[in-house]
């Protein structure tokens, strides 16, 4: 079965000095790292999600050309040549070309990690778009703004989506 890497939203705004800093950052990174070596040794396309809001949108955070709406630098370095998506809602899926692009790479399953677990995280994997994939969450690779948001939503999503390891993702 074609697998794909999805990550979303890693971006400076969530990092320490950036808009809007998330809970376990650090580790949710050096997570999603691992999981994306793991990826790139098992030929598995990696798929990075931007979320972007135009400057007169009256959002406080990912507007358009200001170095937080940026993807940190290190998950570029770790993905060269992957497809950047831009999305402007929860849902990485909604008015954007990810299903195009999975299909184009004839992906049948679909690994999500990213950011925010109570959010993008979620939409994203129970879009209605999602559901002719396989879809599995690496759990160390998700956060959000505190531990009990974190475990609330993962608890939400676990009737819903199998959650795997990193090993397992990409066995």
């Amino acid at each position: 079965m074609k697998k794909a890497l999805i990550v979303i939203d890693a971006q400076k705004e969530y990092y320490a000095g950036g808009g809007y800093p998330l809970w376990n950052m650090d580790a949710t990174i050096a997570n999603i790292k691992k999981a994306m070596a793991a990826a790139r040794e098992k030929n598995v396309p990696i798929v990075l999600v931007q979320h972007v809001f135009p400057k007169d949108s009256g959002m406080p955070i990912f507007l358009d050309g200001t170095p937080n709406d940026q993807i940190a630098e290190e998950i570029l370095a770790e993905a060269p040549g992957a497809r950047v998506v831009q999305k402007a809602d929860a849902d990485s899926f909604y008015n954007t070309n990810l299903e195009n692009i999975l299909t184009e790479l004839g992906v049948e399953e679909i690994i999500i990690t990213g950011m925010m677990t109570h959010n993008c995280v979620i939409f994203t994997s129970l879009s209605k778009s999602a559901e002719k994939y396989q879809v599995k969450i690496i759990p160390e690779c998700t956060t959000t703004i505190d531990p009990m948001v974190h475990n609330f939503a993962l608890a939400g999503l676990s009737i819903r989506v199998p959650f795997v390891s990193i090993d397992e993702a990409f066995s």
